[in-house]
C-alpha cells in the first residue's frame, strides 16, 4: 500500500514537471498581436514563428525519438527544461524577429525531448496496474500544460507591468522547481548506456503496433491541426473579426480547447479505448463546423463552443489513440512508438497552420480558415470510417 502511494506521488510529480515544461511552448500565444505591433511582421510570418517550434519537435522526435529508451529518462528530461529555460531567456532578450525564431526553436527542442520520454516516464512510475490511470495523467499534463500557457500568459499580459517579461520570468521560476523535483525522482530505465550509443532511427513500427497506428494517427494528425490553428491564429481573429483585444480572454479561449482535452481523455476512461477514436473523431467534425460557422458568422459564442466541443473530441481521439499505440508497444520500443505518433501529431500543427498563413494573403484570413476546415473534415471523416469498420480492440 504504501508502495502504490509513493509511485502515485512520483507519477504525479512526473507529470506536474511535464506540465510545467508544456506551459512554455504555448505562453507566447496571446502575446503574438504585441509582438506585432512591435516588431511590425505579417500573419504569415505569426504562422511561420509558430511553425518553427513543430518542425523543432519533429527534428528531435526523429534523431532522438528514442533517446530515453538508451540514455535514461531523466538525462533526457533535464535537456529539455535546459532547452525550456534557454528559450525563455530568448524571448526576455527579444529586441527583433530572430530572438522569437530563436525562442521557439528550443521551445520546440524542450517539447520533443520531453514528450515521448516524459509520457512514458510518467506511465513506468506508476505502481502495477495503474496503466489506465497512468496515461490519463500524462496526457492531462501534457494537454493541461498546453492551455495553463495561453492562459497564465493572458491573464499577466492584461493585468500586470512589463506583458512581454513577466510570463516568461514565472516561468524561468517554475522551470528551475521542476528540475529540483526531477532529479528527486527515481530512474525507471534500467540499463543505461552512455549517449554515443544513441543513433537516429526512420520511423518504424514495430508488426503489431501497424494495424492501430494509422487511424490513431490520423485522428491525432487533426486533433493537432485544429489546435495548431487555435494558438496560432485565433488571437488574430478575435482582434480583427470580433474586436477582442483583451489578451486574458484571447489566452482563455485557447486554454479552453486544452483544457476540454483534458476533460475528453478522462472520459476514455467511461467509454472505452475502443469507442473513444471513433467518438473522438465525430467531436473533432462538429468542432470543425462550429468553428466554420464562428469564421462565416463572426461569433464568439461559435469560437468558444468549438474550443470546447472540438477540445473534447481531441482529448477522446488523443488518449484513445496514444493508449491502444502504448498499449501493444514492445516495452522496449515504447517511447521511440510513441515519438512516431506525437511526428504526426505534431506535422499536424505545423503544415496545415503554414498552409493557413500562406492563404490569409490572397483570400483573407477567415477563408484560409475555411479552406483548412474542410481540408482537415475529410481526413477526421476518413480516419471514422475506418473506425467503424475496423475497430480498435478494446484490450489495448
Amino acid at each position: 500500500m504504501a508502495g502504490d502511494r509513493r509511485g502515485w506521488r512520483a507519477c504525479l510529480l512526473s507529470g506536474a514537471v511535464f506540465a510545467v515544461c508544456m506551459a512554455g511552448t504555448t505562453l507566447p500565444t496571446p502575446l503574438y498581436p504585441l509582438y506585432q505591433e512591435k516588431f511590425g511582421f505579417s500573419e504569415l510570418t505569426v504562422t511561420v514563428v509558430y511553425a518553427v517550434y513543430a518542425f523543432a519537435v519533429i527534428g528531435v522526435l526523429l534523431l532522438a525519438g528514442n533517446a530515453s529508451d538508451t540514455v535514461g529518462r531523466r538525462a533526457v528530461l533535464l535537456w529539455g527544461l535546459g532547452c525550456a529555460a534557454a528559450s525563455a531567456v530568448c524571448f526576455l532578450s527579444a529586441d527583433g524577429l530572430e530572438w522569437l525564431y530563436a525562442g521557439r526553436l528550443l521551445s520546440g527542442l524542450s517539447a520533443g525531448l520531453f514528450t515521448g520520454a516524459a509520457t512514458a516516464y510518467v506511465m513506468e512510475l506508476a505502481p502495477p496496474g495503474g496503466a489506465s490511470r497512468a496515461t490519463f495523467v500524462a496526457t492531462a499534463a501534457n494537454m493541461g500544460g498546453l492551455g495553463c500557457g495561453p492562459l497564465l500568459a493572458g491573464v499577466l499580459a492584461q493585468y500586470a507591468d512589463h506583458p512581454l517579461y513577466l510570463p516568461f520570468v514565472v516561468h524561468l521560476l517554475l522551470v528551475a522547481g521542476s528540475a529540483a523535483v526531477l532529479l528527486r525522482l527515481p530512474e525507471t530505465v534500467g540499463e543505461r548506456q552512455p549517449l554515443r550509443a544513441v543513433r537516429p532511427r526512420r520511423p518504424a513500427l514495430p508488426p503489431q503496433v501497424r494495424s492501430v497506428f494509422g487511424p490513431a494517427a490520423t485522428a491525432s494528425f487533426v486533433g493537432f491541426a485544429l489546435f495548431g490553428v487555435f494558438t496560432s491564429v485565433s488571437p488574430e481573429f478575435l482582434a480583427q473579426s470580433l474586436d477582442v483585444d483583451d489578451h486574458a480572454v484571447s489566452g482563455l479561449v485557447v486554454a479552453l480547447a486544452f483544457f476540454s482535452s483534458t476533460a475528453g481523455q478522462l472520459a476514455v476512461g467511461k467509454v472505452g479505448v475502443g469507442r473513444s477514436l471513433p467518438l473522438g473523431c465525430a467531436g473533432l467534425l462538429t468542432g470543425l463546423a462550429l468553428l466554420a460557422g464562428a469564421l462565416r458568422g463572426d461569433l464568439m459564442s461559435l469560437v468558444v463552443l468549438s474550443a470546447l466541443v472540438g477540445g473534447i473530441g481531441q482529448g477522446l481521439a488523443f488518449r484513445g489513440a496514444l493508449s491502444a499505440v502504448a498499449g501493444v508497444s514492445p516495452a522496449d520500443r515504447r517511447a521511440a512508438v510513441i515519438s512516431t505518433l506525437f511526428v504526426v501529431a505534431y506535422a499536424g500543427i505545423s503544415v496545415p497552420v503554414i498552409g493557413v498563413g500562406l492563404l490569409t494573403g490572397p483570400i483573407g484570413l477567415e477563408n484560409a480558415g475555411l479552406v483548412f476546415i474542410a481540408c482537415m473534415a475529410v481526413l477526421v471523416s476518413i480516419a471514422a470510417a475506418y473506425l467503424l469498420r475496423r475497430p480498435v480492440p478494446a484490450r489495448t
